[in-house]
């Protein structure tokens, strides 16, 4: 017997908005899940939709797909395609037209824990976070979520600079598209290696020229970088001593100089220097976010180091604040494998809610039906929905124009908001009264 089963996973799409953590994990949560799926044959569909593309195109595509399906020969696997395709085809009438991001469709029967026949038919949507390049149809026995992996990799763009005395390149990155927007020459003439007055003399015009080449570099940088809005931060490299000089200098507007992120040796300038920094590039990004997560967690800490009362922590304090409407951030630890279920009578008017650990969840569902309802005596309790903690904390948050941020273990304050505050904690509008 086949069951359905439809999940939508949905994030704001918006390319000037800023990437949160929540969308990062939520997606990355959602490609873990679709990457556990495995079919028993070439039964399970991906479908990547550009934007600008028809809906009845896709739509007559899929009809071709259908008919081309009939030639399978074993008998299961054919339906098992087919019962897919119509389940694609039946949620793109969902929608007008295509999102602006283009729009992504998985579908298939999955395997559960009996023999053959005893798949359940799984259906998710993903609106991408940006819009997608990709045209795809394709049956497998996985689903080809490598197109979406990119999103979890570092979006925001990264300004890259590599200078000397004789030449600067003006570079930018973003995910892996690797721009060069300006090369440059500085004119300033080798060392002079003679001595006497005359060497001296061009020494000091050499010295003059050099600042002129530096304040030019500092211009080009400035009328580079600066219009971009998601610019994440600035990586300086280059041989000898030149980058330092430039750095130190004053020669970049000050918001670009709170951005420099890292100041590295390379062994070229050109093209062939930022080749070296985008080789670099993972190691000082990942740092990068690793210095925003030690940076918030440091904010809730200072609070609790302090005793200012505007810190909490703990599932049960910290959603009391969430409905009060005063937390102004949540913290949530990415290793948090909780389940908020609601489990209701159906003899009665009786619910209740409770927080269990996601691997206990079926367990606890098989418990229930053992035990009675504790206002009506009858055996009637099942669970009417389940919820994954981080969001249904993280709704309520949103719901409260509250700050959320996602925290990784990778860091040492990571790990001790799992360890020592239970995965959850809040830094507070107020202090709640008594």
């Amino acid at each position: 017997m086949l069951g359905v089963g439809f999940t939508v996973y949905a994030w704001n799409g918006n390319l000037k908005k800023k990437r949160t953590s929540l969308e990062r994990f939520r997606l990355k949560r959602a490609l873990d899940t679709l990457a556990s799926k495995e079919g028993r044959g070439t039964e399970l569909v991906s479908l990547y939709v550009p934007p600008g593309r028809q809906l009845s195109e896709v739509a007559t595509m899929l009809k071709q797909e259908y008919g081309t399906a009939s030639n399978i020969k074993s008998t299961t696997t054919r339906k098992n395609v087919q019962d897919a395709i119509v389940k694609v085809t039946q949620r793109l009438k969902l929608f007008k037209k295509v999102p602006e991001n283009g729009l992504v469709i998985f579908c298939g029967v999955i395997p559960q824990n009996g023999g053959p026949g005893s798949g359940r038919i799984e259906i998710y949507v993903i609106p991408p976070l940006e819009p997608i390049q990709v045209n795809l149809y394709r049956c497998d026995s996985r689903f080809h979520t490598e197109y979406l992996q990119e999103f979890l990799k570092a979006r925001e763009t990264y300004g890259l600079m590599v200078i000397d005395a004789s030449a600067a390149t003006f570079a930018t990155l973003r995910g892996r598209h690797l721009e060069i927007v300006k090369e440059i020459t500085s004119g300033v003439p080798g060392k002079f290696a003679a001595g006497g007055q005359s060497a001296r003399r061009f020494e000091r015009q050499r010295e003059a020229k050099l600042q002129d080449y530096l304040k030019r570099a500092g211009k080009h940088a400035n009328d580079t970088f600066l219009p971009i809005e998601d610019l994440k931060g600035l990586i300086i490299g280059g041989p000898g001593f030149t980058k330092f000089d430039f750095e130190k200098g004053g020669f970049l507007h000050y918001t670009l100089r709170d951005k420099v992120v890292a100041t590295i040796d390379t062994a070229y300038v050109g093209a062939q220097g930022v080749e070296e920094l985008v080789e670099r590039s993972p190691e000082i990004m990942r740092r990068v976010r690793y210095i925003e997560e030690k940076r918030v967690m440091q904010s809730f800490l200072f609070e609790v180091g302090h005793d200012t009362g505007l810190a909490t922590y703990g599932e049960g304090e910290v959603r009391r604040c969430l409905e009060s409407g005063i937390v102004k951030t949540l913290f949530l630890s990415e290793a948090l494998k909780l389940v908020r279920v609601t489990v209701k009578c159906t003899a009665c008017d009786y619910v209740k809610q409770e927080t269990i650990k996601e691997r206990l969840l079926l367990n606890y569902e098989q418990t229930l039906a053992e035990q009675p309802c504790p206002k009506c005596k009858s055996p009637n309790l099942s669970i009417e929905d389940s919820k994954d903690l981080v969001d249904e904390l993280a709704e309520l948050a949103e719901q409260a124009g509250t700050n959320v941020e996602v925290i990784s273990v990778e860091t040492e304050e990571g790990e001790m908001l799992t360890k020592s505050f239970g995965g959850v904690a809040a830094i507070l509008r107020f202090k709640p009264s008594r």
